[in-house]
């Protein structure tokens, strides 16, 4: 069975207005995957469109999509994504992003998951700083380093990821633009050159 494209969106749309109603997760879940079957990767990603920050709907549907284009990067990504959003673990989403970094390595957004995905904070640090030097221009994952790093200097009284993350922050400083980002980063700053261990 096809689904025919104009249809699909209105009933994705009823069946999520229904589940305002019934609040009934595995429900929806199932209901969509009916509502999905035989519909084309196209059809799929125009019907989840309007729903990519809901990972109910968008984890059903883009896990379709995943099985019909497995090296489908965007779609991997988004998967991974809603998967993250609705608590499905650290290493599930790792695996996506790592699939999506294989399929497009220029996939930012695949390399993004992969860092936040890692749960030892000292690594995670250490995945941010790969991802800010595959892309220099990342303002967040440089940021993302940054952030890291303090946490890790606070939580190991690690002189050295305190000094990473005062200049990582001084780095993002040079290139801030708006007053307020400029405001926060030198109270970042100031709190960061007062510790002492």
């Amino acid at each position: 069975m096809t689904v025919r494209t104009p249809d699909l969106p209105a009933r994705i749309a009823s069946l999520v207005e229904d589940y305002r109603e019934h609040a009934d997760v595995v429900r929806l879940h199932q209901e969509v995957r009916d509502a999905i079957d035989g519909a084309t990767p196209d059809a799929l990603t125009i019907a989840a469109e309007p729903y990519r920050d809901d990972p109910h709907v968008a984890g059903t549907i883009y896990q379709r999509i995943v099985e019909l284009q497995p090296e489908n990067a965007r779609a991997l990504v988004i998967l991974a994504n809603a998967w993250w959003l609705g608590g499905r673990g650290p290493d599930a989403v790792g695996e996506l992003a790592t699939r999506a970094i294989a399929a497009d390595p220029a996939n930012r957004g695949g390399w993004h998951l992969w860092a936040l995905s890692e749960s030892n904070p000292r690594q995670r640090t250490l995945r941010w700083q790969q991802v800010a030097r595959r892309f220099p221009e990342d303002e967040l994952a440089v940021a993302n380093v940054a952030d890291n790093a303090a946490a890790v200097a606070g939580a190991e009284h690690d002189y050295e990821m305190l000094d990473l993350a005062v200049e990582t922050y001084e780095r993002l400083l040079t290139t801030a633009t708006r007053q307020e980002q400029r405001d926060a980063l030198e109270t970042a700053l100031k709190a960061l050159r007062g510790w002492k261990f």
